[in-house]
């Protein structure tokens, strides 16, 4: 289990070309625009009301600032194996060249959850913002067609369609994805660029004071009228203050999914060595300034308490302009984010699995390539499984375990970065994180105190979801495994 794939072979792997190997079309604006694709969506539309509300206030501007920081530590050590390891698999490629096989595939089931799930949630949330579309034009769907039946409906169609559609055009070609990509992120950015020009001017400083409102918890616990435990006992943790800030930088953190996801792609870039850095750092620098500028515009607009249960709480915070004639615009644009974030989050799943069957830890189907160097059949199968979901499944909660999946990746791989440094001090870095082992250590921290803030019950599914991750390593990965497999026949090495 704690056998590791050679840096050497793996680097070998991805200068291969031709039949049997993903197509290099990705140049660095388009792996940037990868990233922009997948960060700014359900988190910027939705989360950023929710986390204002329940947990930080107008202080979630600072949540976005904590959450990106532990975000900027990771996204330098994701963007040292990218340069370096330019293959793809994301995390699960780094774990596999570090710390050994099991590891890997530990990494690479989280990585799956990740993915599967923020696409069946962005999905799930696609279809009421489209529902709302369609309504201006006196279009109804039942809504019967628009919940599951957990939910008092039947299926959610049109989460499903949208899934179906976007696996359909990944199993066509990355560039002819990645092209629909770029059109859906400039369109957003667009908007928000204007949301934020033309909001600032009518911001209320009323609605940003108190900036952290108060946590009673906190306040009986300066003046030493309850412990610690009774803090967390009762339920004060979260709830406004500081605490609130933390708890809060977790449940947006769910919004900076994306840059990982330009990892999975590596090897589809035409110039990895170069491309991956800037499409990682590139992507998370933009989006968290978008991110600042638009929560603390938002609830500069309403006050936080009015996102209390709003589905919809930028619309909220606009119609406090008078620009009512751009609602319409706001609704296409949040559609047209929500769309590339399933895009690329669909991209990524079926990247890992790729990889992941190369390796021999599952099934050759999943490696299997089209004329057009896509792996379709793992796109034909994860279409079914993440539209059937979204469509059935209620999956409004579940952001919580989509978060806390990406932030023991990205802990791994800070890990990672101080593993190899160590074992192989004198290996090509094309680009190297600063201050190793500092950053990667300050990442570690940011990321696991931020999986403590979220609750009880993200660790309970992440755990379930481990196990039957181990049982499928040993019944079906141990068999199979290409090291292991090596090793036997005498031909493994780790040069």
């Amino acid at each position: 289990m704690l056998y590791k794939k050679s840096i050497g072979k793996l680097v070998r792997e991805a200068e291969e070309s031709g039949a049997g190997t993903l197509k290099r079309t990705l140049s660095s604006s388009g792996l940037i625009a990868l990233g922009v694709g997948a960060i700014i969506g359900a988190g910027l539309f939705s989360l950023t009301g929710i986390a204002a509300a329940d947990n930080a206030g107008p202080a979630v501007t600072i949540s976005f600032m904590v959450a990106a920081l532990g975000c900027a530590f990771a996204g330098l050590c994701y963007a040292e194996f990218a340069s370096m390891i330019p293959v793809a698999g994301s995390a699960y490629t780094y774990s596999y060249a570090t710390m050994g096989e099991f590891m890997a595939w530990i990494i690479g089931w989280d990585l799956v959850l990740e993915y599967a799930l923020a696409a069946a949630t962005v999905a799930s949330s696609w279809s009421q913002y489209f529902n709302q579309l369609l309504l201006i034009f006196n279009i109804h769907i039942p809504e019967t067609l628009l919940h599951g039946p957990w939910e008092g409906g039947v299926v959610n169609l049109p989460a499903i369609i949208i899934v179906c559609l976007l696996s359909l055009l990944l199993m066509r070609g990355t560039q002819e994805s990645s092209f629909v990509n770029n059109v859906l992120v400039i369109l957003k950015v667009g908007v928000v660029l204007i949301f934020i020009a033309l909001g600032w001017s009518f911001m209320d400083p009323a609605n940003h004071t108190p900036f952290i409102p108060t946590n009673e918890g906190e306040e009986l616990l300066k003046a030493g009228k309850i412990t610690w435990g009774e803090f967390f006992d009762g339920g004060y943790f979260g709830e406004y203050g500081i605490s609130g800030i933390l708890r809060a930088a977790g449940v947006v953190f769910f919004a900076f999914i994306g840059f990982d996801a330009v990892s999975t792609a590596a090897q589809e870039a035409k110039n990895p060595k170069k491309g991956m850095p800037i499409g990682i750092i590139g992507s998370l620098v933009i989006c968290t300034i978008l991110y600042v500028l638009f929560s603390y515009v938002m609830t500069g607009l309403a006050n936080y308490t009015e996102f209390t249960g709003d589905a919809k709480p930028v619309a909220t915070a606009f119609e406090k302009t008078g620009y009512h004639f751009l609602n319409t615009a706001l609704i296409i644009t949040i559609i047209c984010g929500y769309t590339s974030v399933i895009l690329v989050m669909l991209l990524g799943q079926s990247r890992v699995f790729y990889t992941m069957s190369k390796d021999g830890l599952l099934p050759k189907i999943f490696s299997d390539l089209s004329k057009r160097q896509t792996p379709w059949k793992t796109n034909l199968i994860f279409m079914v499984f993440v539209s059937l979901f979204t469509g059935f499944v209620p999956v409004s909660d579940l952001g919580h375990m989509v978060s806390i999946g990406t932030l023991f990746a990205f802990t791994l791989v800070c890990v990672g970065v101080i593993i190899l440094r160590k074992t192989q001090p004198n290996i090509e870095r094309p680009f190297k994180t600063p201050f190793v082992p500092l950053i990667p250590i300050l990442g570690i921290i940011v990321c696991v105190l931020m999986m403590a803030s979220l609750p009880i019950e993200s660790w309970e599914r992440l755990a379930i979801w481990m196990l039957l991750g181990v049982i499928i390593y040993f019944v079906y990965g141990v068999k199979h495994s290409k090291i292991r497999k090596a090793v036997k026949e005498g031909t493994y090495t780790e040069d």
